[in-house]
Protein backbone atom coordinates (compact mmCIF):
# COMPACT_ATOMS: atom_id res chain seq x y z
CA UNK A 1 0.00 0.00 0.00
CA UNK A 2 1.29 3.45 -0.93
CA UNK A 3 2.34 5.61 1.99
CA UNK A 4 0.12 8.66 2.37
CA UNK A 5 2.02 11.90 1.86
CA UNK A 6 0.34 15.27 2.36
CA UNK A 7 1.58 18.84 2.30
CA UNK A 8 0.87 22.35 3.49
CA UNK A 9 2.15 24.88 0.97
CA UNK A 10 1.58 28.46 2.15
CA UNK A 11 2.79 31.61 0.40
CA UNK A 12 4.73 33.80 2.85
CA UNK A 13 3.11 37.05 1.73
CA UNK A 14 1.36 38.06 4.97
CA UNK A 15 0.57 36.74 8.41
CA UNK A 16 -1.13 33.37 8.77
CA UNK A 17 -4.68 33.42 10.20
CA UNK A 18 -7.06 30.65 11.31
CA UNK A 19 -8.55 30.27 7.83
CA UNK A 20 -5.08 29.58 6.40
CA UNK A 21 -3.93 27.28 9.18
CA UNK A 22 -6.95 24.98 8.72
CA UNK A 23 -5.34 24.07 5.38
CA UNK A 24 -2.40 22.82 7.45
CA UNK A 25 -4.47 21.10 10.15
CA UNK A 26 -6.39 18.74 7.85
CA UNK A 27 -3.43 17.39 5.84
CA UNK A 28 -1.49 17.08 9.12
CA UNK A 29 -4.35 15.16 10.78
CA UNK A 30 -4.83 12.96 7.69
CA UNK A 31 -1.13 12.09 7.59
CA UNK A 32 -1.07 11.36 11.32
CA UNK A 33 -4.27 9.26 11.13
CA UNK A 34 -2.69 7.08 8.43
CA UNK A 35 0.92 6.88 9.66
CA UNK A 36 1.78 9.05 6.69
CA UNK A 37 4.20 11.90 6.05
CA UNK A 38 3.33 15.59 6.38
CA UNK A 39 5.47 18.00 4.37
CA UNK A 40 5.86 21.77 4.73
CA UNK A 41 6.59 23.64 1.52
CA UNK A 42 7.01 27.41 1.31
CA UNK A 43 5.76 28.75 -2.04
CA UNK A 44 7.89 31.88 -2.17
CA UNK A 45 8.13 32.54 -5.93
CA UNK A 46 6.31 35.86 -5.49
CA UNK A 47 9.62 37.48 -4.60
CA UNK A 48 8.25 41.01 -4.23
CA UNK A 49 5.61 40.06 -1.66
CA UNK A 50 7.32 37.16 0.13
CA UNK A 51 9.25 37.85 3.33
CA UNK A 52 11.29 35.92 5.87
CA UNK A 53 9.17 37.53 8.58
CA UNK A 54 6.05 35.89 7.11
CA UNK A 55 7.89 32.53 6.95
CA UNK A 56 8.82 32.89 10.63
CA UNK A 57 5.18 33.55 11.56
CA UNK A 58 4.05 30.44 9.64
CA UNK A 59 6.66 28.31 11.43
CA UNK A 60 5.83 29.80 14.83
CA UNK A 61 2.08 29.36 14.37
CA UNK A 62 2.49 25.72 13.36
CA UNK A 63 4.92 25.08 16.21
CA UNK A 64 2.48 26.54 18.75
CA UNK A 65 -0.43 24.45 17.42
CA UNK A 66 1.74 21.32 17.41
CA UNK A 67 1.39 20.77 13.64
CA UNK A 68 4.81 19.20 13.31
CA UNK A 69 6.10 18.46 9.80
CA UNK A 70 8.13 15.39 8.88
CA UNK A 71 9.89 16.92 5.88
CA UNK A 72 10.79 20.48 4.95
CA UNK A 73 10.39 23.31 4.98
CA UNK A 74 11.21 23.19 1.26
CA UNK A 75 11.48 26.58 -0.45
CA UNK A 76 10.49 26.89 -4.10
CA UNK A 77 13.10 29.60 -4.72
CA UNK A 78 15.76 27.02 -3.80
CA UNK A 79 14.41 24.59 -6.41
CA UNK A 80 14.79 26.79 -9.52
CA UNK A 81 17.40 24.51 -11.13
CA UNK A 82 15.00 21.59 -10.87
CA UNK A 83 12.14 23.55 -12.46
CA UNK A 84 14.36 24.69 -15.32
CA UNK A 85 15.46 21.10 -15.91
CA UNK A 86 11.80 20.00 -16.27
CA UNK A 87 11.00 23.02 -18.51
CA UNK A 88 13.87 22.06 -20.82
CA UNK A 89 12.64 18.45 -20.89
CA UNK A 90 9.09 19.60 -21.76
CA UNK A 91 10.38 21.82 -24.60
CA UNK A 92 12.42 18.93 -25.95
CA UNK A 93 9.44 16.54 -25.84
CA UNK A 94 7.08 19.04 -27.47
CA UNK A 95 4.98 19.38 -24.29
CA UNK A 96 5.74 23.12 -24.18
CA UNK A 97 6.60 25.78 -26.74
CA UNK A 98 7.95 29.31 -26.96
CA UNK A 99 5.37 32.04 -27.45
CA UNK A 100 6.48 35.48 -28.65
CA UNK A 101 3.11 37.24 -28.38
CA UNK A 102 3.71 40.57 -26.64
CA UNK A 103 1.60 41.82 -23.75
CA UNK A 104 0.10 44.51 -26.03
CA UNK A 105 -0.87 41.90 -28.65
CA UNK A 106 -2.37 39.70 -25.94
CA UNK A 107 -4.47 42.57 -24.58
CA UNK A 108 -5.65 43.54 -28.08
CA UNK A 109 -6.66 39.90 -28.68
CA UNK A 110 -8.60 39.83 -25.41
CA UNK A 111 -10.43 43.04 -26.27
CA UNK A 112 -11.48 41.63 -29.68
CA UNK A 113 -12.71 38.42 -28.04
CA UNK A 114 -14.69 40.27 -25.37
CA UNK A 115 -16.23 42.57 -28.01
CA UNK A 116 -17.34 39.41 -29.85
CA UNK A 117 -18.80 38.04 -26.56
CA UNK A 118 -16.15 35.29 -26.47
CA UNK A 119 -14.23 34.07 -23.44
CA UNK A 120 -10.85 35.89 -23.43
CA UNK A 121 -8.09 33.35 -23.96
CA UNK A 122 -4.80 32.84 -25.75
CA UNK A 123 -5.53 31.73 -29.33
CA UNK A 124 -2.56 29.43 -29.96
CA UNK A 125 -0.81 31.72 -32.47
CA UNK A 126 2.62 30.27 -31.58
CA UNK A 127 1.47 26.70 -30.89
CA UNK A 128 3.28 24.42 -33.32
CA UNK A 129 1.04 22.00 -35.21
CA UNK A 130 1.83 19.70 -38.16
CA UNK A 131 1.56 21.67 -41.41
CA UNK A 132 1.17 25.01 -39.62
CA UNK A 133 3.61 27.82 -40.40
CA UNK A 134 4.44 30.01 -37.43
CA UNK A 135 4.97 33.80 -37.67
CA UNK A 136 8.58 34.99 -37.96
CA UNK A 137 10.29 35.29 -34.57
CA UNK A 138 10.38 39.00 -33.66
CA UNK A 139 13.79 40.41 -32.83
CA UNK A 140 14.69 41.27 -29.26
CA UNK A 141 11.57 39.66 -27.71
CA UNK A 142 12.04 37.22 -24.82
CA UNK A 143 9.39 34.50 -25.21
CA UNK A 144 7.24 32.95 -22.51
CA UNK A 145 6.94 29.17 -22.38
CA UNK A 146 3.42 27.78 -22.74
CA UNK A 147 2.16 24.31 -21.91
CA UNK A 148 0.50 22.46 -24.80
CA UNK A 149 -2.87 21.83 -23.20
CA UNK A 150 -4.72 18.81 -24.64
CA UNK A 151 -7.32 19.65 -27.29
CA UNK A 152 -10.78 18.14 -26.91
CA UNK A 153 -11.95 15.86 -24.11
CA UNK A 154 -12.27 16.78 -20.45
CA UNK A 155 -10.36 16.85 -17.20
CA UNK A 156 -12.30 14.85 -14.60
CA UNK A 157 -11.55 14.21 -10.96
CA UNK A 158 -13.47 12.97 -7.92
CA UNK A 159 -12.96 15.66 -5.34
CA UNK A 160 -13.20 14.33 -1.77
CA UNK A 161 -15.28 17.37 -0.79
CA UNK A 162 -17.02 18.56 -3.94
CA UNK A 163 -17.62 15.23 -5.67
CA UNK A 164 -17.08 14.68 -9.41
CA UNK A 165 -15.77 17.74 -11.26
CA UNK A 166 -15.45 17.83 -15.04
CA UNK A 167 -13.88 20.68 -17.03
CA UNK A 168 -13.74 20.70 -20.83
CA UNK A 169 -10.20 21.08 -22.19
CA UNK A 170 -11.61 23.63 -24.64
CA UNK A 171 -12.19 25.91 -21.60
CA UNK A 172 -8.46 25.91 -20.87
CA UNK A 173 -5.94 27.78 -23.01
CA UNK A 174 -2.22 27.05 -23.18
CA UNK A 175 -0.94 28.05 -19.76
CA UNK A 176 2.21 30.17 -19.40
CA UNK A 177 4.62 27.96 -17.43
CA UNK A 178 7.70 30.23 -17.60
CA UNK A 179 7.92 34.01 -17.79
CA UNK A 180 10.10 35.94 -20.28
CA UNK A 181 12.97 35.97 -17.75
CA UNK A 182 12.75 32.18 -17.47
CA UNK A 183 11.21 32.04 -13.98
CA UNK A 184 8.58 29.30 -13.75
CA UNK A 185 4.97 30.06 -12.82
CA UNK A 186 2.95 28.87 -9.85
CA UNK A 187 0.87 26.08 -11.41
CA UNK A 188 3.92 24.53 -13.02
CA UNK A 189 6.06 24.63 -9.84
CA UNK A 190 3.28 23.05 -7.79
CA UNK A 191 3.11 20.03 -10.11
CA UNK A 192 6.89 19.48 -10.16
CA UNK A 193 6.95 19.77 -6.35
CA UNK A 194 4.04 17.37 -5.87
CA UNK A 195 5.71 14.84 -8.21
CA UNK A 196 9.15 15.14 -6.58
CA UNK A 197 7.67 14.96 -3.07
CA UNK A 198 5.42 12.01 -4.04
CA UNK A 199 2.32 13.79 -2.69
CA UNK A 200 -0.65 11.41 -2.60
CA UNK A 201 -3.36 13.78 -1.27
CA UNK A 202 -3.74 17.51 -1.82
CA UNK A 203 -6.03 19.03 0.81
CA UNK A 204 -6.36 22.77 0.21
CA UNK A 205 -8.76 25.69 -0.01
CA UNK A 206 -11.35 25.78 -2.77
CA UNK A 207 -9.81 28.97 -4.16
CA UNK A 208 -7.48 26.48 -5.90
CA UNK A 209 -10.23 24.56 -7.73
CA UNK A 210 -9.63 26.54 -10.93
CA UNK A 211 -5.93 25.60 -10.86
CA UNK A 212 -6.64 21.88 -10.53
CA UNK A 213 -7.56 20.97 -14.14
CA UNK A 214 -4.44 22.75 -15.40
CA UNK A 215 -2.29 20.96 -12.83
CA UNK A 216 -3.83 17.57 -13.66
CA UNK A 217 -3.05 18.08 -17.37
CA UNK A 218 0.59 18.91 -16.56
CA UNK A 219 0.83 15.81 -14.30
CA UNK A 220 -0.44 13.59 -17.10
CA UNK A 221 1.80 15.24 -19.73
CA UNK A 222 4.75 14.37 -17.46
CA UNK A 223 3.55 10.77 -17.28
CA UNK A 224 2.36 10.93 -13.67
CA UNK A 225 -1.01 10.27 -12.07
CA UNK A 226 -2.29 13.30 -10.13
CA UNK A 227 -2.90 13.03 -6.37
CA UNK A 228 -6.31 12.79 -4.72
CA UNK A 229 -7.79 16.28 -4.28
CA UNK A 230 -9.96 17.63 -1.47
CA UNK A 231 -10.92 21.30 -1.85
CA UNK A 232 -12.06 22.79 1.44
CA UNK A 233 -14.82 25.41 1.58
CA UNK A 234 -13.81 28.90 2.66
CA UNK A 235 -13.69 29.95 6.32
CA UNK A 236 -15.90 33.01 6.80
CA UNK A 237 -15.49 35.62 9.50
CA UNK A 238 -18.26 36.58 11.90
CA UNK A 239 -19.68 39.04 9.35
CA UNK A 240 -19.97 36.25 6.76
CA UNK A 241 -17.07 37.53 4.61
CA UNK A 242 -14.08 35.42 3.58
CA UNK A 243 -11.66 35.45 6.49
CA UNK A 244 -8.74 37.69 5.61
CA UNK A 245 -6.34 40.24 7.05
CA UNK A 246 -8.36 42.97 5.35
CA UNK A 247 -11.51 41.78 7.11
CA UNK A 248 -10.02 41.82 10.59
CA UNK A 249 -8.54 38.30 10.86
CA UNK A 250 -5.89 37.96 13.56
CA UNK A 251 -2.54 36.19 13.27
CA UNK A 252 -2.76 32.65 14.67
CA UNK A 253 -0.18 33.45 17.35
CA UNK A 254 -2.37 36.26 18.72
CA UNK A 255 -4.73 33.60 20.12
CA UNK A 256 -1.82 32.33 22.21
CA UNK A 257 -1.29 35.86 23.57
CA UNK A 258 -5.03 36.08 24.34
CA UNK A 259 -4.87 33.00 26.54
CA UNK A 260 -6.19 30.28 24.24
CA UNK A 261 -4.84 26.73 24.46
CA UNK A 262 -3.31 25.18 21.35
CA UNK A 263 -5.39 22.00 21.77
CA UNK A 264 -8.59 24.06 22.01
CA UNK A 265 -7.79 26.00 18.84
CA UNK A 266 -7.02 22.71 17.04
CA UNK A 267 -10.32 21.25 18.31
CA UNK A 268 -12.30 24.32 17.25
CA UNK A 269 -10.64 24.57 13.83
CA UNK A 270 -11.14 20.87 13.12
CA UNK A 271 -14.90 21.36 13.63
CA UNK A 272 -14.95 24.30 11.18
CA UNK A 273 -15.37 21.97 8.24
CA UNK A 274 -15.15 18.40 9.54
CA UNK A 275 -17.17 16.42 12.04
CA UNK A 276 -17.21 13.17 13.95
CA UNK A 277 -20.88 12.62 14.73
CA UNK A 278 -22.01 15.21 17.25
CA UNK A 279 -18.69 15.33 19.13
CA UNK A 280 -17.90 18.96 19.95
CA UNK A 281 -15.01 18.56 22.39
CA UNK A 282 -12.18 16.15 21.68
CA UNK A 283 -8.49 15.76 22.33
CA UNK A 284 -5.76 15.95 19.72
CA UNK A 285 -5.37 12.16 20.00
CA UNK A 286 -9.07 11.62 19.30
CA UNK A 287 -8.86 13.90 16.26
CA UNK A 288 -6.02 11.79 14.89
CA UNK A 289 -7.91 8.55 15.58
CA UNK A 290 -11.11 9.78 13.95
CA UNK A 291 -9.94 11.98 11.09
CA UNK A 292 -10.77 11.00 7.53
CA UNK A 293 -11.70 12.80 4.31
CA UNK A 294 -15.23 11.37 4.19
CA UNK A 295 -16.61 13.75 6.79
CA UNK A 296 -15.31 17.03 5.41
CA UNK A 297 -18.12 19.59 5.18
CA UNK A 298 -19.31 20.93 1.84
CA UNK A 299 -20.43 24.35 3.08
CA UNK A 300 -18.32 27.25 4.34
CA UNK A 301 -17.46 27.26 8.05
CA UNK A 302 -18.16 30.48 9.93
CA UNK A 303 -15.77 31.58 12.64
CA UNK A 304 -17.42 32.42 15.97
CA UNK A 305 -15.20 33.76 18.74
CA UNK A 306 -17.85 33.07 21.41
CA UNK A 307 -17.85 29.40 20.41
CA UNK A 308 -14.04 29.34 20.41
CA UNK A 309 -14.05 30.74 23.97
CA UNK A 310 -16.51 28.04 25.03
CA UNK A 311 -14.34 25.30 23.48
CA UNK A 312 -11.31 26.82 25.22
CA UNK A 313 -13.14 26.80 28.58
CA UNK A 314 -13.84 23.06 28.17
CA UNK A 315 -10.18 22.40 27.39
CA UNK A 316 -9.05 24.46 30.40
CA UNK A 317 -11.08 22.09 32.61
CA UNK A 318 -9.43 19.08 30.92
CA UNK A 319 -5.86 20.41 31.09
CA UNK A 320 -3.50 19.14 33.78
CA UNK A 321 -2.97 21.72 36.54
CA UNK A 322 0.81 21.70 36.23
CA UNK A 323 0.51 22.48 32.50
CA UNK A 324 -1.86 25.36 33.28
CA UNK A 325 0.58 26.62 35.91
CA UNK A 326 3.27 27.02 33.25
CA UNK A 327 0.90 28.96 30.95
CA UNK A 328 -0.43 31.14 33.78
CA UNK A 329 3.13 31.90 34.95
CA UNK A 330 3.80 33.23 31.41
CA UNK A 331 0.70 35.45 31.59
CA UNK A 332 1.71 36.73 35.04
CA UNK A 333 5.24 37.46 33.80
CA UNK A 334 3.74 39.83 31.19
CA UNK A 335 2.32 41.77 34.16
CA UNK A 336 5.69 41.94 35.85
CA UNK A 337 4.89 39.17 38.34
CA UNK A 338 7.68 36.58 38.44
CA UNK A 339 5.94 33.50 39.82
CA UNK A 340 7.40 29.98 39.77
CA UNK A 341 5.24 27.42 37.92
CA UNK A 342 5.30 25.17 40.99
CA UNK A 343 2.86 22.99 42.88
CA UNK A 344 1.36 25.99 44.70
CA UNK A 345 0.47 27.71 41.42
CA UNK A 346 -0.91 24.42 40.07
CA UNK A 347 -3.23 24.18 43.12
CA UNK A 348 -4.41 27.75 42.56
CA UNK A 349 -5.12 26.97 38.87
CA UNK A 350 -7.07 23.87 39.92
CA UNK A 351 -9.28 25.96 42.21
CA UNK A 352 -10.22 28.59 39.62
CA UNK A 353 -10.00 26.94 36.20
CA UNK A 354 -13.68 25.94 36.08
CA UNK A 355 -14.61 29.63 36.17
CA UNK A 356 -12.39 30.69 33.27
CA UNK A 357 -12.43 30.75 29.47
CA UNK A 358 -8.77 31.70 28.91
CA UNK A 359 -5.45 31.60 30.73
CA UNK A 360 -5.67 35.41 30.96
CA UNK A 361 -8.85 35.05 33.07
CA UNK A 362 -7.11 32.40 35.15
CA UNK A 363 -4.16 34.76 35.66
CA UNK A 364 -6.64 37.48 36.71
CA UNK A 365 -7.90 35.18 39.48
CA UNK A 366 -4.59 33.89 40.80
CA UNK A 367 -2.85 37.29 40.67
CA UNK A 368 -4.45 38.06 44.05
CA UNK A 369 -1.96 35.59 45.57
CA UNK A 370 1.03 37.53 44.24
CA UNK A 371 0.06 41.20 44.03
CA UNK A 372 -1.86 43.64 46.25
CA UNK A 373 -5.61 43.76 45.65
CA UNK A 374 -7.68 46.90 45.28
CA UNK A 375 -11.30 46.29 46.33
CA UNK A 376 -13.80 48.68 44.76
CA UNK A 377 -15.20 51.51 46.88
CA UNK A 378 -18.69 50.08 46.27
CA UNK A 379 -17.75 46.64 47.62
CA UNK A 380 -16.04 48.13 50.67
CA UNK A 381 -19.03 50.33 51.44
CA UNK A 382 -21.56 47.55 50.90
CA UNK A 383 -19.81 44.71 52.73
CA UNK A 384 -17.03 45.95 55.05
CA UNK A 385 -19.35 47.77 57.46
CA UNK A 386 -18.68 48.95 61.00
CA UNK A 387 -20.96 46.15 62.21
CA UNK A 388 -18.70 43.45 60.75
CA UNK A 389 -15.26 44.96 61.51
CA UNK A 390 -15.00 43.47 65.04
CA UNK A 391 -15.67 39.99 63.59
CA UNK A 392 -12.93 40.55 60.96
CA UNK A 393 -10.45 41.38 63.74
CA UNK A 394 -11.49 38.30 65.74
CA UNK A 395 -10.97 36.16 62.63
CA UNK A 396 -7.54 37.73 61.99
CA UNK A 397 -6.48 37.05 65.59
CA UNK A 398 -7.66 33.42 65.52
CA UNK A 399 -6.09 32.68 62.11
CA UNK A 400 -2.68 33.71 63.48
CA UNK A 401 -2.33 30.48 65.41
CA UNK A 402 -4.43 27.72 63.73
CA UNK A 403 -3.17 24.96 61.46
CA UNK A 404 -3.03 26.43 57.92
CA UNK A 405 -5.37 24.14 56.02
CA UNK A 406 -8.89 24.29 54.65
CA UNK A 407 -10.56 22.40 57.55
CA UNK A 408 -8.93 24.51 60.29
CA UNK A 409 -9.71 27.76 58.41
CA UNK A 410 -13.35 26.72 57.98
CA UNK A 411 -13.66 25.92 61.70
CA UNK A 412 -12.08 29.28 62.63
CA UNK A 413 -14.54 31.19 60.39
CA UNK A 414 -17.46 29.33 62.03
CA UNK A 415 -16.17 30.20 65.54
CA UNK A 416 -15.82 33.89 64.57
CA UNK A 417 -19.36 33.97 63.15
CA UNK A 418 -20.74 32.37 66.32
CA UNK A 419 -18.83 34.78 68.57
CA UNK A 420 -20.43 37.79 66.87
CA UNK A 421 -23.88 36.35 66.13
CA UNK A 422 -23.49 36.60 62.34
CA UNK A 423 -24.52 34.40 59.40
CA UNK A 424 -21.85 32.93 57.09
CA UNK A 425 -22.30 35.42 54.16
CA UNK A 426 -22.12 38.39 56.57
CA UNK A 427 -18.50 37.50 57.34
CA UNK A 428 -17.44 35.48 54.27
CA UNK A 429 -18.21 38.27 51.76
CA UNK A 430 -16.22 40.99 53.61
CA UNK A 431 -13.32 38.52 53.91
CA UNK A 432 -13.45 37.95 50.14
CA UNK A 433 -13.51 41.69 49.45
CA UNK A 434 -10.52 42.44 51.69
CA UNK A 435 -8.36 39.42 50.92
CA UNK A 436 -9.29 38.71 47.29
CA UNK A 437 -10.41 42.14 46.09
CA UNK A 438 -13.79 40.82 44.94
CA UNK A 439 -17.09 39.79 46.50
CA UNK A 440 -17.43 36.39 44.81
CA UNK A 441 -14.95 33.52 44.83
CA UNK A 442 -15.03 29.75 45.25
CA UNK A 443 -15.39 28.41 48.82
CA UNK A 444 -13.59 30.96 51.04
CA UNK A 445 -11.78 28.38 53.17
CA UNK A 446 -10.28 26.77 50.03
CA UNK A 447 -9.25 30.18 48.67
CA UNK A 448 -7.63 31.34 51.94
CA UNK A 449 -5.80 28.03 52.39
CA UNK A 450 -3.72 28.73 49.30
CA UNK A 451 -2.59 32.16 50.55
CA UNK A 452 0.42 32.90 52.66
CA UNK A 453 -0.99 33.23 56.23
CA UNK A 454 0.69 36.62 56.80
CA UNK A 455 -0.92 38.11 53.66
CA UNK A 456 -4.43 37.06 54.80
CA UNK A 457 -3.96 38.52 58.27
CA UNK A 458 -2.52 41.79 56.95
CA UNK A 459 -5.41 42.26 54.53
CA UNK A 460 -8.03 41.48 57.21
CA UNK A 461 -6.41 44.02 59.55
CA UNK A 462 -6.23 46.72 56.87
CA UNK A 463 -9.60 48.15 58.02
Amino acid sequence: MTQIRTRFAPSPTGFIHLGNIRSALYPWAFARANQGVFILRIEDTDVERSSQEAVDVILEGMRWLGLDHDEGPYYQMQRMDRYKEVLAQMLEQGLAYRCYMSQAELEALRERQMAAKQKPRYDGTWRPEPGKSLPPVPEGVQPVLRFRNPVGGSVVWDDKVKGRIEISNDELDDLVIARPDGTPTYNFCVVVDDIDMAITHVIRGDDHVNNTPRQINIFRALGKEPPVYAHLPTVLNEAGEKMSKRHGAKPVTQYREEGYLADAVVNYLARLGWSHGDDEIFSRQQLIEWFNLDHLGKSAGQFDETKLRWVNAQHLKMTADDVLAGLVAEQLAKRGLRVPADGALAQQCALFKDRCSTTIELADWVSMYFAPVAPSAEDLAAHVTDAVKPALQTLADKLASVAWDKAAIQQTIKESIAAHGLKMPQLAIPVRVLVCGRAQTPSIDAVLGLFDRKVVIERLRSV
